[in-house]
């Protein structure tokens, strides 16, 4: 069981882990935050699952040179924050190079084995 608890140190802490591990590629990470029934809104309006988001970096689909993060808001409803941020990130997607802005919505919620993104959406801005 993990005590870790909904704080807003504790999100911002695992909003940092996401980041590094989103640029890094690193499965472990990325599979331990997010749940497994996650369900996210990428900004092709595509919903995908944790499985399709596991697998576009374990294909290497997805590599991200630079990720720049600014947290807009963090709320704290009970065992669930909500962050809304907005990222300038640069990267191949498919072997093709892009540069984008984006604002994404993500929602943490408290188990007991630790604090894990539920869901969210992303759209370019």
């Amino acid at each position: 069981m993990n005590n870790i608890s909904i704080t807003k140190t504790n999100i911002l802490a695992h909003e940092e882990q996401l980041y590094t591990a989103m640029k890094n590629g690193d499965i472990n990470v990325l599979d331990e935050l997010l749940h497994d029934d996650l369900l996210f809104i990428i900004p092709s309006g595509d919903v995908i699952t944790k499985a399709i988001d596991m697998d576009t970096y374990r294909e290497g689909k997805l590599r991200i040179k630079e990720l720049f993060p600014k947290i807009e808001n963090l709320n704290i409803i009970h065992d669930t924050a909500i962050v809304t941020v907005i990222i300038e990130i640069k990267g191949e997607y498919n072997e093709q190079k892009f540069e984008a802005k984006y604002r994404y919505i993500r929602f943490w919620k408290q188990f007991d084995d630790g604090i894990k993104v539920i869901g969210g959406s992303g759209m370019a801005i």
